[in-house]
Formats: C-alpha cells, sequence, structure tokens
C-alpha cells in the first residue's frame, strides 16, 4: 500500500506546493482534486490543482516534470459532485466536467478517478434507481474505453436537515453497493471506500471489505468520533452526533480494518481526508494534520 493525501485539506496551495509538501511530509502519492474553476458550493469542493479544461500536451508534460521532481506520483483524480441531481441542467455540466476529469486521468497515465454515485434526495432508494440507468451507462462507457476505474465513494453526503432523510449520495451502504455492481458488473466501476462513513452509519467496515475487497480502488483514510450523549439525545435519526477526526482519534478500528485490507491482498494508495476542525486554522496546522496522520497509519502501513 502507499501512503497519499487528499489535497482538497491544501486549497489555496499550487500543484508544485502540494506536490512539495507531500514529499516533504513523507507521502507517496496525492489524490488531486479537480474541480471546476470557480466558487465551492460547499466545504471542500471547488478546489483545483488540475484544471482539466486546460490540460493540453504543454500543461500534461509540467505536471509530469513536477511529479518526477519532487518523487511524488497521483492516486487518483478526485471530484465530488452529484450526477443524480434533480435539475436536469446541474447534471449535464457535472457529467460533462466527470468525463472530461476521466479523459484528464488517460492522458496523465492515472488510473483512478474518485467521485459519488449522486442521489436525488427527495426520492426513495429505488426511485433512484430510473435515474441511474439514464446516467450512468454512458459514465462507465468512457472509464471502459479510456481503462480508467472509477473509485465511487461511499459517504451519504447528508449533513442538514435539507437533504434529510437520505443525502445527496446513493452509494452509501453494502445493499446498494451490491445492487450497483450487479446493474454495471464492469471492473472500471469500483469503491473509493472511506471508514468513516460507515462508523457512523453503525457498519462495520471489516464485512465490506471481505465481500467487495475486489471491488475496492483507492481507500480515504479518515476517523469519526461518535458522540454517544447526544446520539442519546436525538437518536440516530438526528445530526450532529458525529464528528470528522484524524485518523486514530476517533471510533475507526484501523488494526482491524488494515488486516482485512491484507487478507483481500489489497496493495493501492490509502489517502489521509483531513476534514478535522480542530487542525484546520492555519496551513501550519493543516501541515501537522498531515503529518501526525502519517506517523499513526505508518504502523499499519510500511
Amino acid at each position: 500500500m502507499q501512503l497519499g493525501f487528499v489535497s482538497a485539506i491544501l486549497p489555496d496551495c499550487s500543484l508544485e506546493e502540494v506536490l512539495r509538501i507531500a514529499r516533504d511530509e513523507g507521502y507517496q502519492c496525492v489524490e488531486l482534486m479537480c474541480w471546476p474553476v470557480g466558487k465551492a458550493e460547499r466545504r471542500y469542493a471547488g478546489v483545483t490543482h488540475i484544471d482539466v479544461t486546460r490540460l493540453d500536451d504543454q500543461e500534461v508534460q509540467r505536471i509530469r516534470e513536477l511529479l518526477q521532481k519532487y518523487g511524488v506520483g497521483i492516486s487518483a483524480l478526485g471530484y465530488y459532485p452529484n450526477p443524480l441531481d434533480p435539475d436536469a441542467e446541474h447534471r449535464r455540466r457535472v457529467v460533462e466536467h466527470l468525463k472530461q476529469v476521466i479523459t484528464a486521468a488517460a492522458r496523465l497515465g492515472v488510473p483512478v478517478v474518485n467521485t459519488f454515485l449522486g442521489r436525488d434526495w427527495r426520492l426513495t432508494l429505488e426511485d433512484n434507481w430510473p435515474r441511474v440507468r439514464e446516467v450512468w451507462p454512458d459514465i462507465v462507457a468512457h472509464a471502459e474505453r479510456l481503462q480508467i476505474k472509477l473509485g465511487i465513494e461511499n459517504c451519504p453526503m447528508l449533513f442538514t436537515y435539507d437533504e434529510w432523510p437520505a443525502g445527496k449520495n446513493l452509494a452509501m451502504a453494502p445493499a446498494v453497493w451490491r445492487k450497483l455492481f450487479s446493474e454495471f458488473p464492469s471492473p472500471h466501476l469500483g469503491l473509493n471506500l472511506d471508514p468513516s462513513h460507515l462508523v457512523w452509519l453503525l457498519i462495520d467496515p471489516v464485512p465490506c471489505i471481505r465481500e467487495f475487497g475486489s471491488r475496492i480502488v483507492h481507500i480515504h483514510a479518515k476517523d469519526a468520533r461518535l458522540d454517544r450523549e447526544k446520539l442519546q439525545d436525538v437518536g440516530v435519526l438526528g445530526l450532529g452526533w458525529h464528528t470528522p477526526k484524524l485518523p486514530g482519534l476517533g471510533d475507526v478500528n484501523w488494526g482491524r480494518f488494515f488486516a482485512a485490507l491484507n487478507d483481500v491482498g489489497y496493495q493501492g494508495p490509502v489517502c489521509v481526508e483531513v476534514e478535522d476542525r480542530a487542525f484546520e486554522g492555519s496551513l501550519t496546522d493543516r501541515i501537522r494534520a498531515l503529518r501526525q496522520s502519517r506517523r499513526f497509519l505508518e504502523q499499519f502501513v510500511s
């Protein structure tokens, strides 16, 4: 396995600065954010370290030279919109950009593009499947043509009661993954697995790894701390009883998690995703978060 981090935590840094920080902090790879240039719609979105709309031959060469200069690889390109948004024009825009990210990955020799399946949060799970069948075959076919693997992250994207009850990403649990891979058996569609989301959904990550190990193409290393007192007060149908934390500062059992990954033969990237507000006050704090996370994870990833 290779340790890396998700570049969204360094939104004000240039690509070269991100790669320099990765090298200096002992990381082997980085997942680089590829949002369209413009205003972010939410936290950790809108970060652009590679502008795929301007990726000409000269820019490809520049990126390759930077990677060689700093000795750091790209684990994946990341873009996390809602391809199943109820607004048709919004869907069209994000799908078009997602396909541009897939094309960019092929040009750069990056094997994985990470994203969300999406969801119309106003509909039931079953009522979302017609739109999945409408939107996703063309995306998967594009990835197949270019030999790129799609890593669907399992975050429910449920943060406010406006998104209640199910959030904006359908692929949040094993029952959905099972149906998704039945509908799309292509080996180019897989999981970008983040154990923090499973923990706050009260799902044990280990059986998930054992069942879907062959579908895991990328790992996000993030923890989640469950506030049992708040949970007692509001119940599982409430919000605000789980908090993103650095690896080792929450309720993920990382020993069992990595043991399961080893058992299924996973050898891909493990990228720290810093969303811990306690480490976001300054660039120094964010670098400290990356350093602390690497030191913790190195006991499992040599």
